[in-house]
């Protein structure tokens, strides 16, 4: 099954992921390696390239391992720490991004390959519908993206 023009949730969903991660990958290049790399002075906060990286993460769990069953190692408190060079992240993504279509025409065609993988704190992948793992990974984009940009601005004002 080919979800590009045959499945109206796939490709909803390719559409609106592509946007969002277009969003992360520009925002990351606009703040280069250092300011990426920078937590914002608000406890708790996350550096840019550490949200992104645990974007990454969460498409690699739901799409890849829990979707596709390719068990892709993960190590989720590590993400929250990560750092590195801007250009090494954007290709990440664009590997992810490319590899999604296939990921999301499994979800629509079969449904789920491994509901027992391991490398999330929720566990909805034992009971959840095909459709909730695609909505639920648009989510935490969208919700990850407003978080970046919140942490853009940050960084911006903290430089103004």
């Amino acid at each position: 099954m080919n979800t590009t023009g045959t499945d109206p949730l796939g490709e909803a969903m390719l559409s609106v992921c592509g946007e969002t991660m277009d969003a992360m990958v520009s925002i990351l290049e606009s703040l280069g390696d250092v300011r990426a790399n920078t937590r914002p002075p608000v406890a708790g906060a996350n550096s840019p390239y550490a949200i992104v990286f645990h974007c990454v993460g969460v498409i690699e769990y739901w799409a890849g391992s829990v979707i596709a069953g390719l068990r892709i190692p993960r190590d989720r408190d590590a993400e929250f720490t990560a750092t590195g060079s801007v250009a090494v992240l954007v290709d990440r993504m664009t590997a992810v991004r490319g590899r999604l279509p296939g990921w999301v025409d499994i979800a629509v065609g079969e449904g789920l390959r491994d509901r027992a993988a391991t490398g999330s704190t929720r566990a909805e992948a034992a009971t959840a519908s095909p459709e909730w793992v695609l909505m639920h990974i648009q989510r935490e984009l969208a919700q990850h993206l407003g978080q970046l940009e919140l942490t853009r601005d940050v960084l911006n004002q903290a430089e103004a």
